[in-house]
């Protein structure tokens, strides 16, 4: 059954809500400080625990209970990620066009979740129950959304000084 949501951001926020209609179902708040944000999603909870310096990765746990729940490893172009949960089965996000305004989730064989969006709102249609996942499809654009910005100001420092 395919499902239509909306998400939000304040400009230079980390935080995301998500809407069902008119109905607040979910947020999404990260720590940049910490390397690490909290989800709420349909009553579930989630905490994304990113590790690493250069060659990151997230690890997602079920907040209420601890459980590892997937691992986000992230591409070096910053253009795909890969979602692997403890048993195997592995999904890809991945960016759709060359602005980077529609990205989505799939499994190789057929996408699950379709996001499209820029700097402060955008919609998510999901063919999956999968609350987590729609969760993990904001965290990972944030992460590199985060990074871009980063690198952008390194960048322009120069020009300014």
């Amino acid at each position: 059954m395919k499902s239509t949501l909306h998400w939000k951001s304040p400009f230079f926020s980390n935080s995301f809500q998500i809407h069902s209609g008119s109905d607040l179902i979910g947020m999404l708040k990260e720590n940049p400080w910490k390397q690490n944000a909290y989800g709420e999603i349909n009553g579930k909870k989630f905490n994304f625990v990113t590790k690493g310096f250069f060659s990151q990765e997230t690890l997602v746990f079920n907040a209420d209970t601890a459980e590892l729940l997937a691992t986000i490893s992230f591409n070096s172009w910053h253009t795909k990620a890969s979602v692997i949960f403890p048993g195997g089965k592995t999904y890809t996000w991945q960016y759709n066009n060359f602005w980077n305004t529609r990205w989505s989730i799939t499994d190789y064989k057929e996408t699950f979740i379709q996001y499209q969006g820029s700097s402060g709102k955008g919609s998510i249609e999901s063919d999956t129950p999968d609350d987590m996942l729609t969760l993990v499809g904001l965290f990972i654009t944030n992460y590199y959304w985060q990074i871009t910005v980063a690198v952008l100001l390194i960048i322009m420092i120069p020009v300014f000084t």
